[in-house]
Formats: C-alpha cells, sequence, structure tokens
C-alpha cells in the first residue's frame, strides 16, 4: 500500500507539473505509450502472448473509454482544484459502484449498500460545498471522474471472469494510446516532451501501471477491510504535500467529507465481507 499511495500522489504532482505544456488528452497519450511498452516488454518476458485474446474486444473498448474518459477529468481537477479535493471526491468511486452494479452487473441493491451510497452523497456535498462561489469546472471534473471509474471497475469485474491481468493491462494501454492520439491529434498539433518535461512524463507512465499493480496485490494479501483503510491515508498526505509544494491550504471540511465518505465505503466492504464469511 505504501507503493499505491507514493505512486498515486507522484502522478498528480507530475500531471500538475507539466499541464502548462501538455493538455490532459497529451499526458493520456504519452502515459498510454509509456504503458504499452513496459507491459508489451513484461508479457514477452514472460511469454504470455497468448492470453491477449479478442475475445472480450467490445468489453475492453467500453473499459477503456470509460478510463479514458475518467482520467482525462482527473489529470484536468488536479491541474484546477486543490488535490485534497481531487482524491477526496476520486475516493467515492466504490459507492458509485455500489449505485450502477444493479444496472450492469445484475447485483442487488440492498440497505446497507443504499445507506453507503447515501453517505458518499453526503460527503460530496460537504467535500463540493455547492454554491455560487464554490462550483467550477474543477470540482464537476473530479466528482464526474469517480462515476468514470466506477463503470471502469465494473466492466473489470467483467472481464477478470475470463481474461488475464496481462490481456487487461495490454488492452488498457493499447485502446488508450489509440484514443489519446486521436483527441491529441484533432487539430493537429501534438506538443513533443523536452529534456524537463519527458521525466514527469515519464513519471506518469510508470506510477500509474504501478499503482494498479500494488493496489491489486495488496488485496490479494489482505482483506479489503484492512486495505481499503490504509488507501485513505493517500487523502492526508496528498493535502500535506498540497501545502508544501503548492501553498494550499487545509481546509478541515475537505476531510470531514473524505470521513464521511470512508465511512460508507468500510461500512459497506465490512457487511459485505461478513456476508462472504458467512456463506
Amino acid at each position: 500500500m505504501i507503493g499505491s499511495i507514493a505512486s498515486f500522489s507522484a502522478m498528480a504532482i507530475a500531471g500538475r507539473e507539466v499541464s502548462s505544456d501538455f493538455d490532459t488528452f497529451e499526458i493520456m497519450m504519452y502515459r498510454s505509450a509509456i504503458g504499452i511498452i513496459i507491459v508489451s516488454g513484461l508479457i514477452t518476458l514472460n511469454g504470455a502472448w497468448a492470453q491477449v485474446r479478442t475475445q472480450q474486444a467490445g468489453n475492453h473498448v467500453i473499459r477503456n473509454v470509460a478510463h479514458f474518459t475518467g482520467q482525462n477529468l482527473w489529470f484536468y481537477a488536479v491541474t484546477v482544484i486543490p488535490l485534497a479535493q481531487v482524491f477526496a471526491l476520486e475516493f467515492t468511486s466504490p459507492l458509485w459502484v455500489v449505485v450502477l452494479s444493479p444496472l450492469i452487473l445484475g447485483e442487488r441493491l440492498t440497505r446497507v449498500r443504499a445507506l453507503a451510497a447515501l453517505l458518499g452523497f453526503v460527503g460530496i456535498l460537504i467535500v463540493a460545498r455547492p454554491d455560487a462561489s464554490t462550483l467550477n469546472a474543477g470540482i464537476g471534473a473530479a466528482a464526474a471522474c469517480a462515476v468514470f471509474f466506477a463503470v471502469t471497475i465494473m466492466f473489470t469485474k467483467r472481464l477478470t471472469r475470463t481474461e488475464t491481468i496481462s490481456c487487461i493491462l495490454f488492452y488498457l494501454t493499447a485502446i488508450q494510446l489509440v484514443l489519446g492520439l486521436i483527441a491529441a491529434g484533432h487539430d493537429g498539433d501534438i506538443a513533443l516532451p523536452t529534456a524537463q518535461t519527458l521525466p514527469y512524463l515519464v513519471l506518469i507512465g510508470c506510477a500509474g501501471l504501478l499503482a494498479h499493480y500494488c493496489l491489486t496485490n495488496a488485496l490479494a494479501i489482505a482483506p479489503a477491510t484492512v486495505v481499503i483503510p490504509m488507501d485513505f491515508v493517500r487523502l492526508p498526505v496528498i493535502a500535506v504535500l498540497g501545502m508544501v509544494l503548492y501553498q494550499e491550504g487545509l481546509d478541515i471540511w475537505v476531510f470531514v467529507g473524505a470521513l464521511i465518505i470512508f465511512a460508507g465505503n468500510y461500512m459497506n466492504i465490512w457487511v459485505e465481507s461478513r456476508v462472504a464469511r458467512a456463506r
């Protein structure tokens, strides 16, 4: 989890550092280009190309269009609002899974899941504190990215029933590289890396893969009821980094709202874990 927390934080900071030189589509294009080199190399070393199949191509496309959209919104949000706000609103993603899973996965919406989603909505209101002076495009982007990440999670869950991690990661980087090229190059002008920006782009590409790899392994080693509270350590960490690097104030209401969002997430995971053990 330390690797996951460090990687997500590094990606946010690197994204902000290059935001004046690249738009979000270009950042995603370079991230995917670096990612596909790494993933292809690992698949080759492990002799796993036979696992990259095309039977679930439609689900791969839907998953990666959702993730591409969410990631672009996320990169935009980290450039215009405090980093702590972005992370707090991103943490609502598991609660959107609760809301949308009956429609996409056919899962039942229980009372506990409904209460968890309600707590998440209350947390969003506290973090965003919507009024004419506080609502802006950055808040909207951060809140919307959580919805698209939730769709990504659900289609990932569907794909893991038949596909390997190697296959999922290959299509992740390949499809999003194509989407990034189309979106970044629609105007015929793609900014090229410089000696100053290339290290940040490499960091974004590596950190994006490493963050999800570390989080997946943490969930494989320890129960979600242990991993998820540790993942929320990202919030105070990024809040302190935002204060030190960008002079962002520590807003107590962001932490209050995030705590309520965390409570909804943890309650749902704790109850689901007990039900699974009982079965």
